[in-house]
């Protein structure tokens, strides 16, 4: 609804970014808040927030020089007080909730971050949606949820139980903690499971960026579980579309009168990763170098996004190709400083 107040947690990070323009452009005002840690490279988070005119100290909020209806902060979610506080006083319409530690990987590494950012700092999020009383909120969850399940395609009335990392583990954690906030406070909760998302200004510890960067190098890439992988790669524009659509459109309550559900947004085209690969070596021109590795811990062999639940709810469903989302990616990588 053009005019409304909406908050996006991740505004420095990758699909927070995107979700930030589209709502820009569509006429909403837009809070971004973002911790700005340096899980990865901090120059590209400052260059996504450049992309949005804001390149002035973080500490307070920061007024974009580009876009008079877009705000930033930099904010720590953990901060609870702070956040709760600052939920309050701004009277936001809708909360979208992208910040999160992320990687698979790395919560084997430091699992803290893990706890600290997905769990104290989604918990600042709910009650501070609790405290203003938001119309909708919406937050990411990831596909990693659905673990040791094997029954392709996946879809949102199977079990979540059985996480195989900790990062899937909060992701889960978050969505028991999104339920008893509708079911207790009646706000309306929507979460969303992430099938692996690429696209421009992409997470350089994604494997499209490490690959593209690699074969340029002339260095090899890793390629693991030597090249057996399945994954419903989704393309970035087709994850915000998706969220655009739903901000307006508040849960309702479901069977047990509680205003919460969640859906998945995959592609719903699974491609082994030697095809995605193919179509990266494509759009370079350029044939990688590979070393095929077993699998690492904590991932899976593949995903498979069941998605007709997303579709019927807001008339879309996720559908670039990967040979076009992978060719717009090499076409920033090339042209961008990142």
């Amino acid at each position: 609804m053009q005019g409304s107040k909406v908050l996006v947690t991740g505004t420095a990070g990758f699909i927070g970014f995107h979700l930030a323009e589209r709502l820009i452009k569509e006429g909403y005002e837009v809070v971004g808040l973002d911790i700005i840690n340096d899980y990865y490279d901090v120059n590209l988070k400052l260059n996504r927030l450049k992309e949005h005119g804001v390149t002035a100290e973080f500490k307070t909020v920061v007024q974009s020089i580009k876009h008079p209806k877009y705000r930033f902060l930099q904010m720590d979610l953990a901060d609870h007080d702070e956040v709760v506080n600052f939920m309050i006083e701004e009277k936001f319409d809708y909360v979208v909730n992208l910040a999160a530690q992320a990687g698979v990987r790395y919560s084997l590494e430091n699992p803290r971050a893990y706890t600290h950012s997905n769990i104290d700092g989604f918990l600042s999020v709910l009650e501070g949606a609790r405290h203003s009383q938001v119309k909708h909120l919406i937050f990411a969850s990831t596909s990693s949820i659905y673990g040791l399940n094997t029954e392709m395609p996946l879809s949102e009335d199977q079990k979540t139980d059985r996480p195989m990392a900790l990062y899937a583990a909060t992701k889960k954690a978050n969505e028991l903690m999104a339920h008893s906030y509708a079911h207790l406070y009646q706000i309306p909760c929507t979460g969303l499971r992430f099938f692996t998302v690429y696209g421009p200004w992409g997470r350089p510890d994604m494997a499209l960026f490490l690959f593209a960067d690699a074969i340029l190098k002339d260095e090899p890439i890793n390629v693991f579980n030597h090249g057996e992988m399945i994954r419903d790669f989704t393309y970035v524009d087709d994850i915000v579309e998706s969220i655009y659509r739903l901000i307006p459109k508040p849960a309702p309550e479901n069977q047990q009168k509680v205003p919460f559900q969640v859906f998945n947004i995959g592609n719903s085209s699974p491609v082994q990763l030697m095809a995605y690969i193919e179509a990266l070596e494509k759009a370079l021109g350029k044939t990688a170098k590979k070393n095929f590795m077993d699998i690492q811990a904590g991932d899976v062999p593949a995903t498979h996004a069941d998605v007709q639940k997303l579709e019927e709810y807001v008339n879309f469903r996720p559908k670039t190709s990967v040979e076009e989302g992978v060719k717009k990616f090499v076409e920033w990588y090339l042209n961008s400083n990142r």
